[in-house]
């Protein structure tokens, strides 16, 4: 349940910048607002229009101590982000007087939010669902371009109304079972079977094809997990700073300078790639590049795409041979660097481990050949570009293990068909599966999943 206090928090991040923001929300919002605020007029906060901004200045009423010059907007709810009263006061930017205008709120009768409070209002007063306050959050997080959109998509309902039409269809099946059961002098059993395994059929496929975006959507969201190995001294550190656009590994001619797991996130022509630059493969005495070495091997199995970095300018080694062993059933794509040097490396070895088409050759040094590497990394995941107003992503895990709950519930629907089971069986695992799908939109989650999906949320949001 909602409780019914008024809550305050620093909207902006904290430090010094132009401007700063204290938001409340609640019925006491104006009552505190017009305890601080004095406007030029002198009009009392209340008789404020909504969404209308004021300038005056934030005064303690114990002191009349001055605290800052601010424009006061005034919020009445319900048309406001949680449905209720809101006011932000916004001051300028600086730790000391946010930090003064918040504690004097709080004094004044406010409580100070939780992290994600305010959105988690929103959602209890009806104003959005469970999938759209997740996606605020994916907004705030996203890391690229194509990141931001799928969030927004999410935000304006796009995967709620997706998730309303299954519903509603799993509603006219429960509701047609009921009716065949209470009424069975109507004979309609055989009629509600067909009709039951077709809409079944036809929905376990449409789910099916949602939760087949998750792994698209899981890129979108986290980046594609793409590792760049290779033995020592090819030139990993430099494609990781080439994608990158800046130094941000150290680079030197000495092999195994990078001792450990390096992680960036970069913007390939909107496709967004989570690199791990890792430590040069090889046997080495030294200990601490022996665990560098440990931890290049480990980041393979959880990796979307392997990068293999060689060096055209160095015959082929034993390691070669050890580093595609361990890429196997891996999405691949090798780049031979250092083109620009006399060739030592036969290629034909190469090809006997991965087709000629996911090899590329490239020099980072003169800038060979990277924009055909971007391009290919494109094309080698999404196929061109991808339009977010025509497709919704599964982007959230909590959202897919929901889905393939569903999906097995619609599978047990079929199931207990065939058996030839009675009925109301069959109500029972579409219910399930109603109630599964209503666990993405938070129709039918508990009180705890609730908190715990808030308190990921920053204060003030």
């Amino acid at each position: 349940m909602l409780e019914n206090y008024t809550i305050a928090a620093i909207s902006t991040p904290l430090g010094a910048g132009g401007i700063g923001i204290v938001r409340m929300s609640g019925e006491d919002s104006f009552t505190i607002a017009n305890k601080i605020f004095e406007g030029k007029n002198k009009k009392d906060v209340k008789d404020y229009k909504s969404h209308t901004i004021h300038y005056g200045r934030i005064v303690d009423p114990k002191t009349q101590e001055v605290i800052d010059e601010v424009l006061l907007s005034i919020l009445k709810g319900p048309h406001t982000y949680t449905k209720e009263n809101m006011i932000e006061i916004n001051c300028h930017g600086g730790l000391i007087v946010v930090q003064k205008i918040l504690q004097l709120v709080l004094r004044e009768g406010a409580q100070l939010a939780e992290p994600g409070e305010f959105t988690k209002r929103a959602f209890l007063n009806g104003r959005i669902d469970l999938s759209q306050a997740e996606a605020v959050i994916d907004v705030i997080n996203a890391q690229t371009e194509l990141a931001l959109q799928s969030s927004v998509s999410q935000l304006g309902g796009g995967l709620s109304e997706k998730v309303k039409v299954f519903r509603q269809e799993l509603l006219e099946m429960i509701a047609h079972i009921e009716a065949s059961i209470d009424y069975p002098e109507h004979d309609m059993e055989e009629l509600t079977y067909e009709m039951i395994q077709t809409n079944t059929e036809q929905l376990l496929e449409k789910v099916n094809d949602f939760i087949q975006t998750a792994d698209t959507g899981r890129m979108i969201k986290e980046g594609i997990q793409t590792v760049i190995i290779g033995k020592p001294n090819v030139g990993k550190s430099s494609l990781l700073n080439a994608l990158l656009r800046e130094q941000r590994a150290i680079v030197t001619n000495i092999p195994g300078t990078t001792r450990d797991i390096l992680e960036e996130y970069v913007n390939i022509q909107g496709v967004p790639l989570k690199i791990v630059d890792t430590a040069g493969i090889r046997q080495t005495e030294d200990v601490v590049e022996q665990i560098g070495v440990e931890k290049s091997k480990s980041s393979i199995p959880q990796a979307d795409l392997i990068l293999v970095m060689m060096d055209a300018s160095t015959p082929w080694a034993e390691e070669d041979h050890d580093i595609f062993e361990l890429i196997q059933g891996k999405q691949v794509l090798v780049l031979i660097n250092k083109t620009d040097l006399p060739r030592q490396l036969d290629i034909d070895l190469v090809t006997e481990y991965v087709p000629l088409d996911s090899i590329l050759e490239i020099s980072i040094k003169e800038k060979i050949g990277l924009d055909l590497l971007e391009k290919t990394l494109k094309e080698m995941f999404f196929k061109g570009e991808i339009k977010m107003n025509e497709t919704i992503f599964i982007t959230n895990v909590r959202h897919k293990d929901a889905l393939v709950k569903s999906k097995e519930s619609l599978e047990t629907v079929l199931e207990t068909i065939e058996l030839g089971l009675p009925e109301d069986c069959l109500s029972i695992d579409l219910q399930s599966a109603y109630e599964y799908l209503g666990e993405i939109t938070g129709e039918t989650v508990g009180e705890s999943l609730i908190d715990q999906i808030f308190s990921q949320f920053c204060l003030g949001k």
